[in-house]
């Protein structure tokens, strides 16, 4: 009996081989964009799952608060992980990784800045369990100055020669032996280095502290301990371990030092989460977004649903064709059960043949789309065992769900009506709303993507065209001056004297490059330990600073070589005048107490700027002289910007003859902080316009039946005078209707949903009017586009065709 189905529904597919080869594709691009986002979202919810016991690893985080805020740090001090592991039981492990930051490796001749480097504790490869191509996971990093690296970085400097064994300098730390080689760490981590330094090649760092940042570190718990009731034993540690280091920091009494040590809170994040549910400004990378997430698993479901109304449309269209075939099959006994059973064997089958088209299409799109989306996926991942179960499954679903419909409003058609019909067609009011109904959820969908893409884009023109507060147009920052060591001022008055240069200021804390150092400060009147404490940002600058930004002074004035006592100046940001509890009195010559001893003036106060991501409220900065080492910041005339680089690089040689020349540009570094938010959109617009896509292959099909079931109604118009605008207009008015509706439902849901996306950013644009009617117009022209081409051929064809049989 099966065989004979699929017989019949071959034979059917052959018949109506137009029509049927528009509902797989259809389908087919439905099921596509919903594998590629399958696909993406796997990817984003799989971070750090390679650790054998990734579910018991967890990162230690710090928590400042003060003056009615927190800041939150993915990071702790060096001593937090042994003194956690010491005190409880139920950590088995611990394991810390610091950033080792730019590093220049010298191999014989060749020479490399490295920027992905890390120190990490000897068992780091135990709890992050990289397989190992040569070496001991064991034993690799137990000896100062031993070296793990990729084997893209052994090939670098090694060729095809075997890097084991081999010493490579490094310019902080000496020579290094290399005594490990993994592949790479896994695309699905929130870290990459590239190169892994022993933990004791640091030997400075003999004294252990608790109230400093800068280690990332990590617990592995038993199976059987509860992280929550762990976390809640931490501040005891913080009594225990901090408060004296805050006593004797600050030359404060204990029970002073412990209000202070009070606001220190260490909590607890699952490796597992940190990809999708922390973002701080001192990530080791730009993790993920659970939201963004959501939205997409949506829009595949939403993508999947409108394939199958628009599967279901046309199957439904097809339906004038066989009315007579279906009385036919009924008068010769066939049962309403065996018709339901045909037309969902072929839904199947159709379904089938639009999934084999799906993968197709997915290895076709798979490199653009991982451009798009900044991922690493693989087509095999679709062939694996557990992808093509699900297909599988998926395809069986969707052909059922699909099909069901058609099914059962084919095999109710009544035998008698439908022969007599001409043309063996029928047609129900109640089926035409169902299917009018799938129409207006077409393209309620439809102008909900319109809208959202709209109004995505406009967030991200908004945060690059916002004014950031300082100029940074035509403004270069040369990299690595430590390299000239005591040279550095010298290669800046250098600088200057090409008469293409503006300004230059030496300084490392460039806007954008999240080259910032931080400490906990407090005003002189309030004291430590009183809620009084808040987190500052501090830039190490010179006088030279403010004006090369172009960075506006609104109380007070600049930091000055006239001015001996500037010494222990400083310029705060507004935000750290309210924040210091100043807003209402005038902030200069203040007093900013640092680390207890460390007493500071206030000379001048800066407006506002973003040195961050427009994601993110500016937080507060303070700007101290000195310690500015490591970057150089030119403003340049742009008319000659060639000239100015190669003159700058002959400069820069003749002060580093072996160092390379770095350099970037401020804006492109500006530019850079929206990468994800760029991906972001360009795949939400790419989906967008494969679900208008669809929408408008379903409308095609309605148009088409609809064109079909009123052939000789138009025919009798024509006869009895009726012009072609008239015609048009008779089949258009009913789908316009349609797309109307469906704009005034997406309308508030549309508004509801992009409030609450845009709620993730400090700084956003509002949502503005216009862009509901535009997303409606542009909606409704896909719509007229799409009907009017069958439209216009009813309302051209010859009527006396159309009445022959009559």
């Amino acid at each position: 009996m099966l065989t004979n189905y699929i017989k019949i529904a071959i034979r059917n597919l052959r018949r109506n081989l137009v029509f049927a080869s528009i509902n797989i594709f259809g389908l087919a691009v439905g099921l596509a964009a919903c594998l590629l986002i399958a696909a993406y979202v796997r990817d984003e919810t799989h971070y750090d799952r390679f650790a054998s016991r990734s579910g018991d690893i967890y990162r230690v985080n710090l928590g400042v608060t003060g003056n009615n805020t927190t800041a939150h740090y993915p990071m702790v001090d060096a001593a937090v992980g042994p003194g956690m592991a010491a005190n409880y039981p139920e950590i088995e492990a611990f394991t810390r990784l610091s950033r080792v930051g730019d590093n220049f490796v010298r191999y014989g001749v060749q020479e490399y800045k490295e920027q992905k480097m890390a120190t990490v504790d000897s068992n780091f490869f135990d709890i992050f369990t990289i397989p190992f191509l040569e070496g001991d996971v064991h034993s690799a990093l137990s000896q100062p100055n031993s070296l793990v690296v990729t084997s893209a970085f052994a090939k670098k400097y090694f060729g095809n020669a075997s890097a084991m064994g081999k010493t490579i300098s490094l310019t902080y730390y000496g020579e290094c032996k290399i005594t490990g080689i993994i592949d790479k760490v896994p695309d699905e981590s929130h870290f990459h280095f590239d190169a892994f330094l022993s933990w004791s090649s640091m030997r400075w760092l003999k004294n252990l502290t608790w109230t400093n940042l800068g280690y990332y570190t990590y617990l592995v718990l038993r199976q059987d301990a509860s992280a929550a009731k762990l976390q809640a034993h931490f501040p005891d540690l913080v009594t225990k371990y901090a408060a004296p280091e805050i006593a004797r920091d600050m030359g404060v009494p204990l029970g002073e030092a412990q209000k202070a040590a009070n606001t220190f809170v260490f909590t607890l994040t699952p490796l597992t989460d940190i990809h999708l549910h922390s973002d701080t400004k001192y990530e080791l990378e730009a993790n993920g977004n659970s939201h963004y997430v959501l939205i997409f698993a949506a829009l595949a479901v939403f993508i999947l649903l409108l394939a199958c109304a628009n599967f279901t449309n046309l199957s439904t269209a097809g339906a004038a064709g066989r009315g007579r075939e279906i009385g036919i099959r009924k008068v010769m006994g066939s049962l309403r059960r065996q018709l339901i059973v045909q037309f969902l064997v072929e839904s199947v089958l159709l379904t089938g043949l639009a999934m084999v088209l799906a993968f197709l299409l997915v290895l076709a799109v798979l490199p653009y789309f991982n451009i798009l989306s900044g991922k690493h996926i693989v087509f095999a991942e679709f062939l694996g065992y557990p992808a093509l179960i699900s297909a599988l499954i998926l395809t069986v679903l969707v052909g059922a769900a699909a099909g069901i419909y058609p099914a059962f409003f084919l095999s109710a058609f009544n035998t008698i009506k439908v022969l007599k019909s001409a043309g063996g067609a029928f047609e129900g009011g109640r089926r035409s709303l169902v299917r009018a109904g799938l129409v207006v959820f077409q393209f309620f969908i439809s102008i909900v993507l319109i809208i959202a893409t709209m109004v995505v884009y406009r967030q991200l023109h908004f945060m690059q065209d916002k004014r950031l507060g300082y100029d940074k147009d035509q403004v270069v920052f040369v990299q690595d001056t430590r390299l000239l060591g005591n040279q550095e001022e010298a290669f800046r008055q250098r600088l200057l004297q090409d008469k293409g240069v503006v300004k230059a200021t030496l300084s490392e804390n460039a806007p954008g490059s999240g080259n910032i150092d931080g400490t906990e400060i407090f005003p002189k009147e309030v004291g430590a330990g009183n809620g009084g404490e808040i987190h500052t940002d501090i830039f190490h600058i010179d006088y030279d600073y403010v004006p090369t930004l172009g960075l506006e002074i609104v109380k007070g004035r600049n930091l000055s070589r006239g001015f001996s006592t500037d010494s222990s100046g400083v310029l705060i940001n507004e935000t750290a005048v309210e924040a210091l509890g100043w807003g209402h009195t005038n902030p200069i010559g203040k007093i900013i107490v640092r680390s207890g001893t460390l007493r500071y003036t206030v000379v001048g106060v800066v407006r506002d700027f973003h040195y961050l991501s427009v994601k993110q409220k500016i937080p507060p900065l303070m700007m101290m002289l000195g310690n500015n080492h490591g970057g150089v910041l030119v403003k340049v005339n742009g008319s000659d910007m060639a000239g100015f680089l190669a003159s700058a690089k002959n400069d820069w040689t003749s002060f580093s003859p072996g160092g390379p020349f770095n350099y970037y540009f401020l804006d492109d570094k500006f530019a850079s902080l929206y990468e994800s938010e760029q991906r972001t959109g360009s795949v939400f617009t790419s989906f967008t316009i494969i679900a208008l896509l669809i929408a408008g292959l379903g409308l095609f099909g309605l148009a088409a039946y609809m064109v079909e079931q009123r052939t000789r109604e138009i025919g009798i118009r024509k006869v009895l005078g009726a012009s072609v605008s008239s015609v048009l207009l008779l089949v258009s008015k009913e789908f316009i209707g349609m797309v109307g509706l469906a704009f005034l439902i997406a309308v508030p849901f549309s508004w509801w949903g992009m409030n609450q996306w845009l709620l993730e950013f400090a700084y956003r644009a509002p949502v503005s009017w216009w862009v509901f009617p535009l997303a409606g117009l542009a909606a409704m022209g896909i719509a007229i586009a799409t009907v009017s081409f069958q439209a216009a051929k009813a309302a051209t064809a010859n009527p006396i065709d159309s009445l022959r049989s009559e």
